[in-house]
């Protein structure tokens, strides 16, 4: 059983408070319902099970908690993000014209410099994705007050002391668009996360702090916040993907590190900025998409490599994602002292997610219960020793999971695909594991060979396939590496033309719908470094000749459709 870490509690009775003061205590009882979880690298999964109620809270506070959770995604909950820029004044410089020329001429030339007309062009090319009408497990997207199913969420604006700010949420990376419906939990194809640094970079070189108030009617803190970024902005190490749908965050962690101290707070340095430590991660790829978050309830280690072994993947994430915002580690250790509620809330409603069915979008006459059956077959003598096993019972047409028995403690396994992911780890691992917030959370790096074979729950929603997005349909990835596409395009998700509904993935070749061939940013090109769609074939030939007949992986296919 894994408790807060030394220093996190030091810093908690620092703040005259007991843990469970201020973290999830729902039965009131003065234990902290987080206390209940296993975080160490020794963690097994009991068969049959998973960790869905993370806390094993009673089903009514479940549901609370999780949807409480679900709130913290949508509009990043961290006040003390180094680098925040200030939304009213960008929206007023995007949005609002002037009676004063001057001003409206400097707002015009802003906007053409940036690359947008309004404040809405920006969110979406963020790749935000829009609320939508809501609905029940994965289709649960809880709306902030004054929030509509129209307005999209993953830019996200915070209270701060200088006024509010603007940055990124987890559902900027963590929430996707699929055949017209906004996911929770599933991988942003769509995602420039990374890249709004990029935007930032551009503000602060545009806009001069000064400047600021007499474009935008700026406040003393709005200017200041500016000013702040302006400071900071050195300390992040940035990365450009290689292709929209990867995420770079791993570079972006490793650069920032270089260019601050070398010492257990990871201090920022101006010295270091301007000169930073030589790291392998300035050219080397190690892209990989964001997992889908209703994975983790059956996981033990985290990441797409595994090399996050122990401590509660949302506390990572947290150190993650503020190390790549310039934040200031003693701050971000006294935010999470402070907020442990927030850190459980989230925990719950990430663990106790749910994937898109393949009945929600389609009718259950598209799906063939006999070769689904003879699908099984297939799939328990190839893939389940890595992957888990499934359970699946058919009522009325209609099939429900209702066992999956995915290993106790999860594999990594080198199957060939891509190496570049799990090879950028040891760049940074000791730098990470070597930090003071590290050891109060319990966050432990060890770098793999291979990557984890994820279950497959949701797996027909998850495309295009392995880590890197290299594989377009399930088709493709159940052929010989040499008969697999190396080029297509990552489009949108909105309607069924979007999707090959035989092959589950991307519609590829004659069959892409029109448009797409322009969007250059979405094309994939698989000869390109990290890119590779090796792997993950050797048991599905050989002598080099498919082991399945088309009519087998037809089947296995069938059966994939109903997990």
């Amino acid at each position: 059983m894994i408790r807060p870490g030394p220093l996190l509690l030091l810093a908690l009775t620092a703040a005259g408070c007991a843990v469970c003061e201020a973290g999830l205590d729902v039965d009131g009882d003065g234990v902290c319902d987080a206390s209940t979880a296993d975080w160490s690298a020794d963690a097994e999964i009991p068969a049959g099970t998973d960790r869905g109620n993370i806390y094993n809270l009673p089903a009514a506070d479940l549901e609370r908690v999780r949807r409480a959770g679900l709130l913290h995604a949508t509009q990043w909950p961290v006040t003390v993000s180094g680098v925040f820029v200030p939304h009213r004044p960008i929206q007023v410089m995007l949005d609002e014209d002037s009676d004063d020329e001057t001003v409206a001429s400097a707002r015009r030339f802003a906007r053409n410099t940036l690359g947008f007309q309004n404040f809405e062009e920006l969110v979406a090319w963020v790749g935000a994705p829009v609320m939508g009408e809501g609905g029940v497990g994965a289709f649960d997207v809880p709306r902030p007050d004054g929030f509509g199913p129209t307005d999209r969420f993953g830019v996200s604006v915070v209270e701060t002391e200088l006024g509010d700010g603007l940055t990124f949420s987890c559902g900027a990376c963590h929430a996707g668009r699929l055949l017209g419906r906004t996911v929770m939990g599933l991988p942003n194809r769509r995602s420039r996360a990374n890249a709004f640094f990029g935007f930032g970079q551009e503000v602060v070189a545009m806009i001069e702090p000064e400047f600021l108030t007499q474009l935008t009617d700026a406040t003393e803190g709005e200017v200041e916040m500016l000013r702040r970024a302006s400071q900071r902005l050195g300390a992040v190490g940035q990365r450009t993907p290689q292709v929209l749908g990867l995420d770079t965050s791993l570079a972006q962690v490793a650069l920032s590190l270089a260019r601050r101290q070398d010492d257990a707070w990871a201090t920022r340095d101006w010295t270091a900025e301007g000169n930073p430590r030589p790291n392998a991660l300035e050219t080397d790829v190690a892209d990989s998409k964001p997992m889908p978050w209703w994975t983790m309830k059956h996981k033990t280690r985290w990441l797409s490599d595994g090399s996050i072994v122990s401590g509660n993947p949302i506390h990572t994430n947290f150190l993650w994602n503020e190390l790549g915002r310039a934040t200031d580690l003693r701050e971000l250790q006294g935010w999470l002292a402070e907020n442990p509620r927030i850190v459980d809330e989230l925990t719950v409603a990430i663990f106790a997610s749910e994937p898109p069915r393949w009945t929600d979008y389609f009718d259950a006459d598209t799906l063939d219960e006999a070769a689904a059956g003879r699908g099984r077959e297939h799939y328990e003598a190839l893939c389940a020793d890595c992957h888990g096993s499934y359970d699946v019972q058919w009522a009325g047409g209609v099939p429900e999971l209702v066992e999956v028995r995915y290993p106790s403690r999860t594999l990594v396994l080198d199957v060939g695909t891509d190496p570049g992911r799990w090879q950028g780890m040891p760049h940074f691992a000791d730098a990470l594991n070597g930090l003071a917030i590290s050891e109060a959370i319990e966050t432990v790096v060890e770098p793999q060979v291979g990557y984890v074979p994820p279950p497959l729950t949701g797996i027909w929603a998850r495309y295009p396939y392995l880590h890197n997005n290299s594989v377009p349909t399930l088709c493709d990835l159940l052929t010989p590496v040499a008969e697999r596409p190396t080029a297509f395009v990552q489009g949108p998700s909105e309607s069924l033309a979007d999707f090959d509904a035989d092959c589950v993935g991307y519609p590829v070749g004659d069959a892409m719908p029109a448009g797409w061939a322009d969007e250059l940013e979405a094309a994939f090109d698989a000869t390109k470094p990290g890119l590779s769609n090796a792997g993950h074939d050797a048991w599905l030939t050989d002598g080099g000749e498919p082991v399945l007949s088309a009519g087998d992986r037809a089947d296995l296919i069938a059966f994939l459709k109903t997990l």
